[in-house]
């Protein structure tokens, strides 16, 4: 399944906005919304697209309630807005 980067980019920011800024989502959450079926496809984009939004500020990636380093995390990461 392909899906361009802008929309992958743009369903990021939307849903991390509906969560809210004290909240976060799952970056499969994203995936899911894309395609219910072919979501596992769609997860390196969607990191990719995690990594470039923090890097712009645009959102925070969080590992157990912490912000980290989105190229260097291991395991299980979360996005959230971005707090100024």
């Amino acid at each position: 399944m392909t899906v361009s980067a802008d929309t992958i980019r743009a369903t990021l920011l939307s849903l991390v906005a509906q969560r809210g800024p004290d909240k976060t989502i799952c970056p499969s959450e994203v995936a899911r919304a894309l395609s219910a079926q072919a979501w596992q496809d769609l997860m390196p984009a969607v990191r990719e697209a995690g990594i470039a939004l923090a890097a712009e500020g645009c959102i925070a990636v969080t590992q157990k309630g912490r912000v980290v380093n989105p190229q260097s995390a291991k395991g299980p990461i979360r996005y959230r807005q971005a707090k100024d």
